[in-house]
């Protein structure tokens, strides 16, 4: 009996060693599993991007939620000089995997004749080096570099040299900066801004005929112009959802029907409510003005259907034509609803204490 007793209380001890072993087993592969799993790239949700900045040779990847380049950069802290080159430009829009050239600007000493100028510039172009300098260089002029032979000078900027050839006419490249549309969605919460397109400049190459007199530009004369890329329009939409509330709903949709824009309607709803509170029969005991707009008197809205005394989309259709008519449209008539006592509208037309007339 004793001898069997041992033999349990022995295997239960190898039971529990086994199965502590397993647990430790399963704990160690866990972490492992762990581990591993932080190598793998996590998912990004669609408003993540990874942007890869290259500067000076140096490559650096960042993941960013921010909208533009500008925002970016800084998030980066990458700091800018304010002659230094970033393309794309600082408030391009991010969108997908990006890349983000920066150029810093560097020291040029340029020449012409005996007249020498000292520049920080990121360009590498040559002519564009010596307008940035203020320099003109006519068709024909050539700007090239040369070997710095006055370090002492210039230090370690780069050299170029202008080599007028007598060149007439100048050639000119301009920016067209490009405009921003703004559009409304009201199907978009209120107040909600997306950017539908990011906006670019455009190109314009204008050529001009110079007069010179001892040597000396006098004027220019314009000879040809030519756009060589068009602008595109940044678009952005601004969420403008009508809120109205649920007792006002019939109203509102009485209004939609006479045509109020979606643009208008909450304008139109307060003012139809300061009117009339949306009631087709109210009347005014003192003056008689009758209906949603307060006609006086209401048979005016007869141009509007023979159905004037009873139909609230036929008064508000006729309310919609007074309001743009006389005061240039429902936010307008709002604000003009609220002066006191007489108030002279932007057609010289006076009305009293919110009664149409």
């Amino acid at each position: 009996m004793m001898k069997l007793q041992f033999q349990v209380r022995d295997f239960c001890c190898v039971a529990l060693i086994i199965a502590a072993s397993l647990i430790l087993a399963c704990s160690f592969f866990m972490k492992q599993g762990s581990a591993f799993a932080d190598e793998e790239p996590k998912s990004i949700s669609s408003e993540e991007h990874f942007v890869t900045i290259y500067d000076q040779g140096s490559v650096r990847t960042v993941k960013t939620m921010t909208a533009t380049v500008a925002e970016v950069l800084e998030g980066a802290e990458v700091e800018l000089a304010e002659t230094d080159i970033v393309e794309p430009a600082l408030d391009s829009a991010i969108s997908g995997d990006y890349n983000i050239n920066i150029y810093r600007a560097r020291p040029a000493f340029v020449i012409d004749g005996v007249d020498r100028r000292f520049v920080m510039t990121a360009s590498y172009d040559p002519k564009q080096i010596a307008i940035e300098a203020g320099l003109t260089v006519y068709d024909g002029d050539i700007v090239a570099p040369e070997f710095n032979k006055t370090f002492l000078e210039t230090g370690a900027a780069s050299t170029y040299r202008i080599e007028r050839s007598g060149g007439r006419t100048l050639t000119v490249e301009e920016t067209l900066p490009y405009t921003t549309e703004t559009r409304y969605d009201y199907n978009r919460a209120k107040g909600e801004t997306v950017l539908e397109q990011a906006g670019s400049d455009g190109r314009r190459v204008s050529i001009y005929e110079i007069q010179f007199e001892n040597n000396i530009e006098i004027s220019r004369k314009l000879i040809s112009e030519t756009i060589t890329v068009e602008p595109v329009p940044e678009i952005i939409t601004i969420g403008a959802k009508v809120s109205i509330p649920p007792e006002r709903e019939q109203c509102a949709s009485w209004a939609r029907e006479a045509g109020v824009s979606d643009g208008d309607l909450e304008a139109a709803i307060d003012l139809i409510y300061r009117e009339s509170g949306c009631r087709v029969d109210a009347t005014n005991p003192s003056s008689g003005a009758y209906g949603i707009p307060q006609s006086l008197p209401g048979s005016k809205m007869a141009a509007f259907g023979s159905d004037w005394e009873t139909n609230p989309v036929t008064q508000i259709r006729w309310m919609e034509n007074y309001v743009i008519t006389r005061y240039g449209g429902w936010q307008q008539a709002l604000d003009f609803w609220w002066c006191t006592g007489a108030c002279s509208n932007r057609n010289g037309t006076i009305t009293k204490n919110g009664y149409w007339y």
